[in-house]
């Protein structure tokens, strides 16, 4: 039984690393559906309250890191609230079209489109879509290592 839970906790560790390039993957749920799993069904007393605090903050973190990364670098390119939103619909429906390359381009062409239907100047909505695209990797980066950070923290408490 324990090796089944084991490769349920790990296959929830991989499918978190996996919503990177799916953004669908809701990858907190998965990280502590691993976390949980492990300590109903292994050792419940096998984490410590520190790694649980720890968790729930870096939890949070990892959640509002893409927002942050993203409102911050299309404001910082000069671009507009709905080029915002866009770039989120564009991750969304990028993970669906050419995985993993279309949650790169797609919201880069749509936050153009919508900065140019703004009636911005073409240089104006391509220096928008420049800052999605570098609000993007910088979030992805940021969600990474953050449940890189998580992962090897359970490791070393167990």
């Amino acid at each position: 039984m324990d090796i089944l839970i084991w490769v349920i906790i790990i296959a929830c560790f991989i499918a978190s690393f996996a919503s990177v390039i799916f953004p669908i993957i809701p990858a907190p749920l998965v990280l502590w559906i691993g976390f949980l799993a492990y300590a109903f069904f292994i050792n419940g007393s096998g984490l410590s309250v520190f790694f649980w605090v720890g968790a729930v903050v870096l939890t949070i973190l990892l959640i509002v890191s893409d927002i942050i990364a993203n409102s911050y670098f299309v404001k910082k390119y000069g671009g507009s609230k709905w080029g915002e939103r866009s770039a989120a619909i564009g991750v969304i429906i990028g993970s669906f079209i050419i995985p993993p390359f279309g949650i790169i381009v797609i919201p880069f062409v749509l936050v153009i489109i919508v900065e140019l239907v703004q009636k911005r100047s073409s240089e104006e909505a391509f220096k928008a879509a420049i800052g999605s695209l570098f609000g993007f990797l910088s979030g992805t980066v940021a969600k990474i290592i953050i449940q890189a950070i998580l992962i090897i923290w359970f490791f070393f408490d167990i």
